[in-house]
């Protein structure tokens, strides 16, 4: 399959065309650069020139002489005097992350304009930049810190202190990402009133996965040992993808006991990427998840940084090509891509209107452009129309669907959280990351997981003729798995998470990935496209990726989207190959360039896939942002979890998506467990103050002989009335060495108990008797409310006594008194 050929006749005959057995596909939400840049935070294609200074102590005590000794405690005291009063409400519901703005619209908000013309406040600004890039609001608390309880006070002071500490130690970390920040670190510039909430934000941030985290050896080591040497439980996670890589990593780090269970034979779910080779060249395709869709707070940038490698940025140059071959004419392209965009503008504009109007409209993206593009006669000649297709192909790639199954109103609604920055390629593929993710977890592989039962003891999980116990289960299977019922949950998943999975969309994208002898398209590009006469088909190699520069051989990569992607894999891979040869040839054989034919070829079958059934999520028309929050809700009272780019309402269809959603189920995991602990730590302080007051009865007993003593019913005195009975284990000198079990049985049984000799003796007639003997905790309801009863007559007996003793102490005074 892998030889050379020589003529397109002898590729056919014995073609080099793949049909790969995992197929995948990109998780990128869109092409396009990001509209709204802020830092490039992260690891830069060429040496960036814009990461902030490191703010650490000494860089700031540097500073000029308007500078004080403690540039964060003058901010803290700063946003002291301009912090919104303690009865000021908090942040409303769900408002996680805030559009991303402009550098230059930040200078008029109060909270970070103070004092800018010091190098203080300059700092802090910088902190608060990267902190919103990273999903910080500016000036509010997220719901996860809410939950959290990071401060005592929504609004006020103590939270303004409080985001002021948590981005500069945010942004401390990030300047340097390969060192692990320690608390006493975080410290060091920051005054000692305030280590409370320096101990707040850094457990917070630390918990959360938002510093420390990553595969620098320093952090990687710390990472595989519990931070604290405490166990929290068990945890089994379903799928070895990023999401499940990234927590198991997390819970590892925070105390717990982690098993994955994968059903493929590799880790990385839908990312793979391909080491294809032949004819002297060589070369890593990614065949599912390629690019990094914005680089600013980007944990994928950081691992980048982290394990050095120089990240490519995706040129922004795409020439585009008619199917004859000839470069389509700059002047009409600019045009047509002018009147695509203010065809999405109107639809905006009309979807606002109808979501006020009628909130429940909605209809599909491709009807409502379709109607504008009529009523305002945009493209009406051939080749303008051939331009605007490739423009809604392009928008298919980017959602992985038909613009008919789109949703007109929710469609983009991740739009406002995009990452800003360059869009990027990793060289040598995305497999690198997996791959150092994976390193020492407990994988294992081959297991296809086919139920998940779940209760309030913890949850078994079933995989090929296994079962797997734990106290928890995260689920990180692709949205298309769950669609198609491939793992049974018992019980059933509430109706609104079913809901959610039946209305969103899981979409296609395939690819064809060539390795040639040569590179024949050029270097001076990352992509180009090609238009196609045929509107059905306007998705089919669209657009081609060139890897040359970060594969490490001349690899192309032609995409496949829309309805093409449906039909192309009912295709062979010996007729896309030769497709796509076909438009290659149209290209650039007119150019006097001669096209080779490809060394090896691999295309790819997502939909087929039985472990990811399509590509990635979109919003389909009756769906909403509010369905990926559905998604990850958990169930069974914190049992079940699940994780992936599918639960992302921020990032969804992206592998940053599925990373952070990865860190953040690994919080909640962590949360659950602590607030069960809390509550179990809760039921023993009550049992061990019940078995106090159950042993204070007992050192009075009714009746006692050997280890063996009974309490009798107060309100009865025959035979058959109920007693309680007890027995020692363990000896006499030291009550706490002491085991006690309980036994609830007739007077006469316990007075014939008396008449045996030895303890053994008695034991054995006891289990003749059918008695079981259980501890404190195991006692019946009956035997509760006999406690109670004996608790009662005590008690009432010592107001008796006590009474009496009072009266005498008075008679004993009055005789007193009456003789003197």
């Amino acid at each position: 399959m892998d030889s050379t050929t020589d003529t397109p006749q002898e590729q056919l005959d014995n073609p080099n065309a793949s049909d790969d057995s995992s197929p995948e596909n990109d998780i990128v939400l869109s092409p396009l650069p990001s509209e709204t840049p802020l830092l490039d935070l992260q690891n830069s294609p060429e040496e960036d020139q814009s990461l902030p200074k490191e703010t650490t102590s000494e860089a700031l005590d540097d500073s000029s002489d308007p500078v004080p000794e403690n540039p964060v405690e003058e901010t803290l005291q700063n946003s002291n005097r301009s912090a919104p009063s303690p009865a000021e409400p908090g942040p409303p519901a769900r408002k996680r992350r805030r559009r991303k703005k402009f550098f230059t619209e930040f200078i008029g908000n109060t909270s970070l304009s103070r004092n800018r013309r010091s190098e203080v406040a300059k700092d802090c600004d910088v902190e608060a930049l990267i902190a919103i890039s990273v999903g910080f609001p500016v000036d509010s608390l997220t719901e996860e810190e809410i939950e959290a309880n990071v401060v005592s006070t929504i609004g006020g002071t103590e939270q303004a202190n409080y985001i002021v500490v948590r981005n500069h130690i945010l942004a401390r970390w990030r300047t340097n990402v390969s060192v692990w920040l320690t608390h006493d670190h975080a410290l060091q510039s920051i005054r000692s009133e305030y280590k409370g909430l320096v101990a707040s934000a850094y457990r917070f941030l630390l918990e959360h996965g938002y510093i420390n985290f990553g595969l620098a050896p320093a952090i990687k080591e710390a990472k595989l040992r519990s931070f604290d040497g405490v166990e929290k439980g068990n945890v089994i996670i379903v799928g070895a993808g990023l999401a499940g890589l990234v927590a198991a990593r997390q819970l590892v780090f925070m105390g717990f006991n982690v098993v994955i269970l994968e059903g493929r034979t590799r880790p990385g779910g839908r990312v793979k990427t391909k080491k294809m080779k032949g004819d002297g060249v060589e070369a890593a395709a990614d065949l599912g998840g390629s690019v990094l869709t914005g680089i600013n707070g980007n944990p994928l940038g950081v691992l980048a940084r982290q394990m050095g490698l120089p990240l490519h940025k995706v040129r922004d140059i795409c020439p585009l090509y008619l199917p004859d071959g000839k470069a389509v004419d700059s002047a009409m392209d600019t045009g047509i891509e002018v009147s695509f965009n203010k065809s999405l503008e109107r639809v905006c504009k009309l979807r606002h209107a109808m979501i006020e109007e009628v909130k429940s409209v909605d209809v599909s993206l491709g009807t409502a452009l379709e109607a504008f593009r009529r009523a305002y006669k945009v493209a009406e000649d051939p080749q303008e129309r051939m331009l605007f297709n490739w423009h809604l192909a392009n928008l298919e790639y980017a959602n992985a669907t038909l613009m008919s199954n789109l949703s007109m109103a929710y469609w983009d609604q991740d739009d406002p959280f995009e990452m800003g920055g360059d869009h990027c390629f990793i060289p040598g593929g995305n497999e690198r990351f997996v791959r150092a993710l994976a390193e020492d977890l407990p994988i294992f592989y081959g297991r296809t997981v086919e139920c998940i039962k779940y209760g309030t003891d913890g949850v078994l999980v079933y995989a090929d003729g296994q079962e797997f116990y734990g106290d928890m289960a995260l689920c990180t299977v692709p949205l298309g798995v769950l669609k198609k019922g491939s793992i049974e949950f018992v019980p059933e998943l509430p109706q609104r998470k079913k809901d959610a999975i039946h209305r969103l969309g899981f979409g296609l994208l395939n690819k064809v990935a060539m390795l040639f002898p040569y590179n024949f398209w050029g270097g001076n590009i990352d992509t180009f496209g090609h238009l196609t006469e045929d509107l059905s088909m306007r998705g089919e190699f669209f657009l081609f990726y060139s890897y040359s520069s970060v594969s490490g051989g001349p690899l192309l990569v032609a995409l496949v989207a829309g309805d093409a992607a449906i039909r192309f894999e009912m295709m062979s891979p010996v007729e896309s190959v030769r497709r796509v040869m076909d438009i290659l040839r149209g290209i650039f054989h007119p150019k006097g360039i001669a096209v080779p034919d490809p060394v090896q070829a691999v295309c790819t079958r997502w939909g087929k896939d039985h472990f990811a059934y399509g590509s990635y999520s979109y919003v389909a028309i009756g769906s909403s942002g509010d369905d990926y929050d559905f998604l990850s809700e958990t169930v069974g009272d914190g049992r079940v979890f699940f994780a992936g780019e599918a639960t992302s309402k921020q990032y969804p269809a992206t592998m940053h998506g599925a990373f952070l959603s990865g860190m953040r189920e690994a919080a909640n995991i962590m949360r659950v467990a602590k607030r069960r602990l809390s509550v179990s730590v809760d039921k023993n302080k009550t049992l061990l103050e019940g078995s106090d007051d159950l042993n204070k009865l007992f050192e009075k007993p009714d009746l006692t002989f050997g280890s063996f003593s009974a309490l009798f019913n107060p309100k009865k005195n025959d035979f058959d009335s109920s007693s309680l009975l007890r027995v020692k284990f363990g000896g006499s000198f030291l009550e706490s060495s002491c085991l006690c079990l309980y036994a609830l049985v007739s007077k006469k049984r316990v007075v014939e108990l008396s008449e045996i000799k030895g303890d053994e003796n008695r034991i054995t007639m006891l289990n003749n008797f059918g008695v079981s003997l259980v501890g404190r905790k195991g006692l019946s309801s009956d035997a509760e409310s006999l406690i109670n009863d004996i608790r009662l007559a005590r008690s009432n007996l010592s107001d008796a006594e006590n009474s009496v003793h009072r009266k005498e102490s008075l008679l004993n005074g009055l005789d007193k008194k009456a003789s003197y």
